[in-house]
């Protein structure tokens, strides 16, 4: 199936682009306008399988067809066809197109994933609450016992006041102030800023 396709239309003679091209290099636009008849079909064609964009496509097409009017004077006949000359262009252009999106997509994906804030480190979580549970502990001891029952009572066990100081057989108001000295001491003992 290597069937050669004439994209000028039925009874059109192929024109010779490689003279089309000479005269472009000269700024001529009606030799422009015959080339982009023949050129522009499979340019977009080749576009088009590269970056599957219909949109993208044209876009590259059309900068490949000026890229070609713009650098005419630098065809070589001596080194190959026109036609190959121009794929090259538009196949250089589109990878060139895919690249750039690539790139881009890779560029955001760091970028959300430097902005990303991290998952909850549940390890550092458990070491956290250790260490806390643990300065509790060693600033509990150092309460006199009846601080130390009262908040353990209250706070631990859910004991309200007057539960407390029935428990402890000791007046109300004496848990009362032995609970609020026992807290200011915590609060000293923990660093906490009242």
């Amino acid at each position: 199936m290597n069937a050669v396709v004439h994209l000028t239309g039925p009874g059109r003679p192929v024109p010779d682009l490689k003279d089309l091209l000479t005269r472009i290099a000269l700024g001529d636009k009606d030799a422009f306008s015959r080339l982009y008849d023949v050129v522009a079909g499979p340019v977009l064609g080749l576009v088009r399988r590269v970056l599957c964009d219909p949109a993208q496509s044209e876009e590259v097409a059309q900068e490949v067809l000026l890229e070609v009017w713009r650098t005419a004077a630098r065809y070589r006949a001596d080194r190959g066809e026109v036609m190959p000359w121009v794929l090259t262009i538009a196949h250089r252009r589109a990878v060139d197109r895919v690249r750039s999106a690539q790139a881009a997509a890779d560029r955001d994906r760091r970028a959300a994933d430097a902005s990303h804030t991290p998952a909850f480190d549940e390890v550092a979580e458990q070491v956290e609450g250790r260490l806390e549970r643990e300065q509790v502990r060693r600033c509990m001891r150092m309460l006199t016992e009846l601080q130390r029952e009262s908040l353990t009572l209250a706070y631990y066990r859910g004991y309200t006041y007057p539960q407390v100081a029935e428990v402890l057989g000791v007046p109300l108001g004496t848990i009362k102030t032995r609970m609020r000295d026992g807290l200011i001491r915590l609060r000293d003992c923990l660093g906490v800023e009242a």
